[in-house]
């Protein structure tokens, strides 16, 4: 009896193990624990598992699988990986041009900048277009530099107070680029809203209906069939063969001496 609950109940953990879906991997762990409590608070179930390289998985119900990419993209996760200057500069082994350390340059700085707003408490996700004039020493009248920033922000922080720091940040890291010279266009995002659980699909029904019903029917006629061997077990010894065979079986027992 106990054997065939066991089995029973292992078959029933296999079959509600396979109804998950890995939503992401190769999470670094401080984002994954970030997305993982942003599912668990909008009432979705996410599990973490941590790889032997050290990042992390997230796994969900295959059932609110769209549900949980939807919620998180408009959260801007995944985050965008940025370079870093070490990364656009490490050593290829060709010699560049002028025009492409100029490229690189400003691609990096770009990335740098980008990556540094996009930790600015209320900012989801940022890009950063920086442009630098090659501009003559003997120009009276020189191209200013200029900077566009674009950034996705909640809408529950005020613009009002992101701007003007977004602003003074690409203006000081830039030479030459001057706090007018930043434009930012900002775009709202509304916080994601708490969803209720939703009824779980037919596939998701059926694996657990199958494996509860399966545990629940070996245990019942394991339950039924201790109880008959019980009761036979019973019968038998009132038979009144038995009780002969039993009463004959005690006149034969050695008497102790008086």
């Amino acid at each position: 009896m106990r054997k065939a609950a066991r089995a029973c109940g292992l078959a029933a953990l296999l079959a509600l193990a396979g109804c998950k879906a890995e939503l992401y991997r190769a999470l670094p762990e401080q984002e994954a624990n970030e997305m993982i409590a942003l599912l668990i608070r909008s009432g979705i179930q996410a599990d973490k598992m941590v790889a032997k390289d050290g990042t992390d998985s997230i796994e969900v119900d295959k059932a609110r699988f769209g549900e949980a990419v939807t919620l998180l993209h408009d959260a801007g996760y995944p985050r965008k990986q940025f370079e870093t200057m070490g990364d656009v500069f490490r050593s290829s082994g060709l010699v560049a041009s002028p025009l492409q350390e100029r490229a690189r340059f400003l691609y990096a700085l770009s990335q740098e900048l980008s990556a540094t707003i996009s930790q600015i408490d209320g900012v989801i996700s940022a890009r950063v277009s920086v442009v630098l004039p090659q501009n003559d020493i003997l120009d009276r009248s020189p191209t200013p530099s200029s900077a566009s920033v674009f950034v996705k922000y909640d809408s529950r922080f005020d613009a009002g107070k992101l701007v003007p720091q977004i602003k003074m940040l690409v203006a000081d890291s830039v030479q030459g680029l001057g706090y007018d010279k930043v434009s930012v266009i900002e775009v709202p995002v509304a916080p994601p809203l708490p969803v209720s659980a939703p009824p779980a699909s037919i596939s998701t029904l059926a694996y657990a209906e199958a494996a509860i019903g399966g545990f629940l029917v070996a245990t019942g006629l394991a339950a039924a069939a201790w109880l008959a061997r019980a009761r036979l077990a019973r019968l038998v010894s009132l038979l009144p063969g038995r009780r002969k065979a039993a009463a004959a079986g005690r006149d034969i027992l050695p008497q102790g001496r008086g």
